[in-house]
């Protein structure tokens, strides 16, 4: 029975190692980049061509956090007034937990709900809230 356990231990310990791995090569090709006024994002992805795309603090309408597994990098989902589907931006992005706090600091997010994502093993947190009807899906 211990070697299993330590079985189980060693994958598990081999997965976390995996995932991390491959949370840590996602802040080599996608960096977020700020201001007082534009947020810039730029991408290099591996194996596609790389892009550049801003957006107006001013503009955001509505900001969702997705809490995923410890295999997935947690993801920010910025809704603006320029465009129907939102900038997906990722936890682990190079300069990613500074625009969170950035975001948090601009109050463009509720902080207690922002400790209930940042806990959660997995689930799409909004803010605002979607409104009765509101069809926002942080994945657009």
């Amino acid at each position: 029975m211990f070697r299993r356990i330590k079985q189980i231990l060693a994958e598990l310990g081999a997965r976390l190692k995996g995932a991390n791995r491959e949370k840590r090569s996602v802040s080599k090709w996608f960096s977020v980049r700020f201001d007082d006024k534009i947020v810039t994002l730029e991408a290099r992805p591996p194996g596609r061509e790389p892009w550049t795309d801003q957006f107006r603090w001013a503009d955001i309408e509505r900001i969702c956090f997705k809490s995923e597994d410890f295999m997935t990098s947690d993801g920010i989902y910025v809704f603006t007034s320029r465009r129907a589907e939102s900038f997906a931006i990722p936890m682990e992005a190079d300069g990613g937990q500074a625009f969170w706090r950035e975001v948090l600091d601009r109050n463009l997010f509720d902080s207690v709900m922002a400790i209930a994502a940042m806990g959660a093993v997995e689930g799409v947190f909004c803010w605002p809230p979607p409104k009765a009807g509101d069809e926002t899906n942080p994945q657009s």
